[in-house]
């Protein structure tokens, strides 16, 4: 995973903005054909739901014996079963496990796609669901790539929108340590937005505090919202017309959550 280089100083209040233009990310690999999800927390889940192995078993169409070596780790839970557990057992994506951060596996363009898809992201519906990961990480990943898609730039402030259940603890934690806490924070500012518009006062509510908690750590330093190519004249016009929301977060870019309204 390639990571950010180290910023310590803390955020006085900024003034440049940022750019229209987005280039692909450059990273390409093959997820594994495993899930992250353990033996341990497929027993729990089953657990949950008050249900046998044998009763398991049969709304995931498999055998007795088949589920027990999942539960025992004696066989990796792929991606097939996942998506089957997911929705038998009623598992929201948050709870999936989270990776290290040196553990990920790194996307294109398409790979980001086809996880926002998977989540149920509108813009990326029509990707096959190919790996289901945690909302979480998907979003940490995508916000330390120095270059990514406008599109997928775009789908970004909906997953803490749409997963406002995330793991805020370790998403923040781990922000920090990769010093995207301002890209983070603009995210969840175009999402809690986003929460006003619809008038959910929960969300509202839960990515308000986690806005604020992320404002005391905000980098003095300037940045792009995964758009690290912009031309040095992008960048001046982005910091003469960028959004008040950019310019607090010390970002050059010009997304609103008016481009988001089409999200629903």
């Amino acid at each position: 995973m390639p990571s950010r280089s180290k910023e310590t100083v803390l955020a006085p209040e900024a003034h440049l903005p940022i750019q229209p233009i987005i280039t692909m990310c450059v990273i390409i690999s093959k997820a594994p054909e495993a899930s992250a999800m353990t033996g341990e927390s497929l027993k729990f889940e089953r657990q949950r739901k008050n249900w046998t192995q044998q009763q398991a078993a049969r709304h995931l169409r498999v055998s007795q014996g088949y589920l027990s070596l999942l539960e025992q780790g004696r066989r990796p839970v792929t991606r097939r079963m996942l998506k089957r557990l997911l929705g038998a057992y009623d598992v929201s994506p948050t709870s999936l496990p989270l990776n290290p951060p040196e553990s990920w596996t790194e996307l294109n363009t398409d790979g980001f796609a086809q996880c926002l898809g998977s989540l149920g992201y509108p813009g990326f519906s029509y990707f096959k669901v190919r790996q289901v990961r945690n909302p979480a990480e998907v979003l940490l990943l995508a916000l330390v790539q120095p270059d990514l898609d406008s599109r997928v730039v775009e789908a970004l402030p909906w997953l803490p929108f749409q997963y406002a259940d995330m793991d805020w603890e370790w998403l923040v934690r781990n922000a920090k340590l990769q010093d995207a806490q301002n890209r983070l924070g603009f995210a969840l500012t175009l999402a809690r937005q986003f929460a006003e518009n619809k008038n959910d006062a929960a969300k509202t509510e839960t990515l308000k505090q986690q806005e604020a908690l992320l404002d005391r750590s905000r980098l003095a330093r300037e940045d792009t919202l995964c758009h690290d190519s912009l031309t040095q004249a992008e960048k001046r016009w982005l910091r003469e017309n960028r959004p008040p929301e950019a310019k607090h977060w010390n970002l050059l870019t010009d997304l609103t959550v008016e481009r988001l309204a089409l999200v629903e």
